[in-house]
């Protein structure tokens, strides 16, 4: 197919985040086109389309029919995570390309299965990380992968929503086997991935605290936890994904040199503000919102049309899962807990 030709995209699953970012980001994006959308409901799905110019919609148990059509290449997951792995390997057999929300799945073997099925197909597998591709972060990434900040020794990072009972959160949140934890897979697993990406380093050991308050609705999950994750270069990292305060995000990177702070972070509809200081002189740069759906179907797209593998791909996102279960393995146990790849 040709290099100049946008690549088509299937969206799966047309929930708050396919509605609000996945969706309105291929009018932006100069890659990749909306070919069909996928939804549990065929009217969604038909109301969808027509919103946002897809040529097909279809129902989850018309998925099969979806992948025939030649005109999708590639296919977004955005279901509750627990329902990635069904969609993601249907996808991988079909032969096409495969892009996951976060978190990539709701436990480990559900992970490793994802990667394995496109490895074995020899699709491309991407995770949904917006912030590689989003310029405050990659700034403060070039900040320290420069070594202007010096060696670093302490990073601390949160990611919190508030989600009292009764409002309108979808239930799917608070389920164990829909998400696969609490805030520290919804949100916490920003700060677990972005943080060892914008360090090139794994952490290596995990203690953390968890904590229920309301206990009408966090039956199965967490309310909040705070976590430490030890690497082997001697950085510690300190997070904290909870959905008891009011929505916020930061990452603080502390070195021998100064310190650099981005906050907020993680949202993708405010401005971010990076401040810090530099061998004693005062850093402040402000980023207006950008599209970052539009940068990542973009990114995708052109490494469908390269043959390049993806940064993050699927082990990427198999990796922070793998992180994440020795965060809760920590929190249950109330020790330390090695990570095991």
């Amino acid at each position: 197919m040709s290099t100049g030709k946008r690549v088509g995209f299937a969206v799966v699953g047309l929930g708050s985040i396919s509605q609000v970012a996945v969706l309105p980001a291929f009018a932006h994006s100069r890659k990749a086109s909306l070919a069909a959308v996928v939804s549990g409901r065929k009217e969604k799905a038909w109301k969808l389309a027509q919103q946002f110019h897809a040529t097909q919609s279809f129902t989850y148990d018309e998925y099969a029919e979806c992948l025939e059509n030649p005109n999708v290449e590639a296919v977004y997951i955005a279901t509750p995570p627990g329902e990635h792995e069904k969609f993601a390997v249907q996808a991988a057999k079909a032969g096409k390309h495969v892009i996951s929300e976060k978190p990539l799945a709701a436990t480990i073997k559900q992970a490793r299965n994802m990667v394995e099925a496109c490895r074995r197909a020899k699709v491309l597998f991407m995770t949904a990380y917006r912030k590689y591709f989003e310029p405050s972060t990659v700034l403060l990434k070039k900040m320290i992968s420069s070594g202007d900040l010096g060696r670093i020794d302490v990073i601390h990072t949160l990611f919190s929503e508030l989600r009292p009972f009764g409002d309108n959160s979808p239930s799917w949140l608070f389920s164990r086997k829909l998400c696969g934890g609490g805030p520290l897979t919804d949100l916490g697993v920003y700060c677990v991935n972005t943080c060892r990406w914008l360090v090139d380093e794994d952490p290596i050991t995990a203690s953390a605290v968890n904590w229920v308050r309301d206990r009408r609705r966090y039956k199965e999950v967490e309310e909040g936890i705070t976590f430490q994750l030890y690497f082997s270069s001697g950085i510690v990292l300190q997070g904290t994904a909870s959905y008891s305060a009011a929505f916020s995000s930061f990452v603080h990177v502390h070195g021998e040199k100064g310190w650099a702070a981005l906050s907020p972070v993680f949202a993708f509809e405010e401005e971010r503000r990076l401040t810090g200081k530099l061998k004693g002189h005062w850093l402040q740069k402000t980023f207006k919102p950008i599209d970052e759906f539009a940068l990542e179907l973009d990114y995708f797209s052109t490494c469908i049309r390269k043959g390049r593998q993806p940064e993050p791909d699927g082990e990427q996102g198999l990796r922070d899962i793998i992180i994440i279960d020795a965060i809760y393995q920590a929190a249950k146990q109330g020790g330390s807990v090695r990570i095991k790849y």
